[in-house]
């Protein structure tokens, strides 16, 4: 009895799960489902308010509206709120004379329908309220995992810290990273037209582009690809700033080709004159998603051991208050104080320097250690 008990448990609840899973698929077929369900419940709080309405009064018909806002697309959202509104007028009606308490419970009742109808019909997905929210947060999440830095080999070590406008989720700032061979480590970071959700579809499609062109072309000729693919897009508001970084895993040469974005700073672990210092990097040009043919201008150098590289976007060095030189220099002083304690973790320690503002800011920082060994291909370079 106990074996067949347990049997009909794990078939209910497979059965379950099977109806879980196909309504998170919003198929036609899991939407019916659902609106017979609520049908069927609706129907047995009818009949127990028929025959003993203080059991089921007019206010409990709230949670089956509250259940198929949350389950049901529109259209069946409307028939459930039909026959919950019939239902429970009908069982009021019968239980005795309508008070003034019960006219305001039911007018309470119409107006939270009206309230429910409004809301769901401004759903532009088409989806029920949890799977919207849950397309948003896939997509935010598809957008944050193209901006992780593969694994690097011993020596190196890559961090970035984003904070969106307004304390929202989702940024127009992205960064999209690839690594060939162990040896060559390629990454973009982009800040697009907009700022926190206004942002972010554009920075997800662009994002998408980026993924599939990175590694697969010289560094000008992938800008001048983001280049025409914004162009494309027929917007005045598709334009983004952009940097792009090619580095040698092995010999620390890197090259830097920027696209009006603010320009990067290189960490000197020992400068000429003996000091420490953060010093700006000489690439411009003009953003993307403007003219056909951008202005790309680019630097070369070579990262030895102890040194870095930082890129940022403006959201970080630019306020009302200050213009970009002024933030910049700032920044130098703020970044250099963030690196006393070691690279680890330094850019979250810039980020929270910068004053909470309504613009995206993200930091990335690139760095080799002091005593540095690379292998590749069985071959080694030493550093310190």
């Amino acid at each position: 009895m106990s074996t067949a008990l347990g049997n009909l448990a794990r078939r209910f609840a497979a059965y379950v799960r099977a109806q879980v899973v196909a309504w998170r698929s919003g198929s036609n077929e899991s939407q019916v489902f659902a609106l017979l369900v609520l049908l069927a419940c609706v129907s047995v709080s009818f009949i127990v308010s028929w025959n003993a309405y203080e059991l089921m009064p007019l206010t409990a018909y709230f949670v089956w509206l509250l259940v198929g806002m949350l389950l049901l697309r529109f259209a069946p959202l409307v028939l459930v709120a039909a026959y919950v509104g019939l239902a429970s007028t009908t069982s009021m009606v019968h239980e005795g004379p309508v008070t003034g308490a019960h006219a305001a419970a039911l007018l309470s009742l119409f107006v939270a329908i009206a309230l429910i109808l409004y809301q769901a019909s401004r759903q532009r997905s088409g989806l029920p309220m949890p799977l919207s929210e849950a397309l948003l947060v896939n997509l935010r999440n598809r957008l944050q995992s193209k901006g992780s830095v593969p694994e690097l080999p011993a020596g190196w070590e890559a961090q970035s810290a984003l904070l969106a406008a307004n304390g929202a989720r989702y940024a127009g700032d992205f960064l999209v990273a690839d690594l060939r061979q162990g040896r060559h480590l390629e990454m973009v970071l982009v800040d697009v037209c907009g700022k926190g959700l206004a942002a972010g579809p554009q920075a997800l499609q662009f994002a998408g582009a980026l993924g599939g062109l990175i590694g697969a072309l010289p560094p000008r000729e992938l800008m001048l690809a983001a280049n025409d693919f914004l162009l494309r897009q027929h917007s005045d508001e598709t334009f983004s700033t952009a940097v792009h970084l090619l580095v040698d895993l092995v010999d620390g040469s890197y090259s830097i080709t920027s696209a009006g974005h603010p320009p990067a700073l290189h960490w000197h672990a020992l400068t000429a004159d003996g000091q420490r210092a953060w010093e700006i990097d000489n690439a411009r040009g003009t953003a993307l998603g403007i003219m056909p043919d951008p202005e790309l201008h680019g630097s070369v150098g070579q990262l030895a051991p102890g040194d870095a590289l930082m890129f940022y976007t403006d959201g970080v060095v630019e306020s009302r208050d200050s213009d970009l030189d002024t933030g910049i220099a700032w920044l130098q002083d703020v970044a250099r104080e963030a690196v006393r304690l070691g690279f680890s973790g330094a850019a979250r320690r810039i980020l929270r320097r910068v004053d909470r503002g309504d613009d995206d800011r993200a930091v990335l920082i690139l760095a080799r250690s002091v005593d540095s060994e690379v292998r590749v291909g069985g071959a080694s370079t030493t550093g310190g």
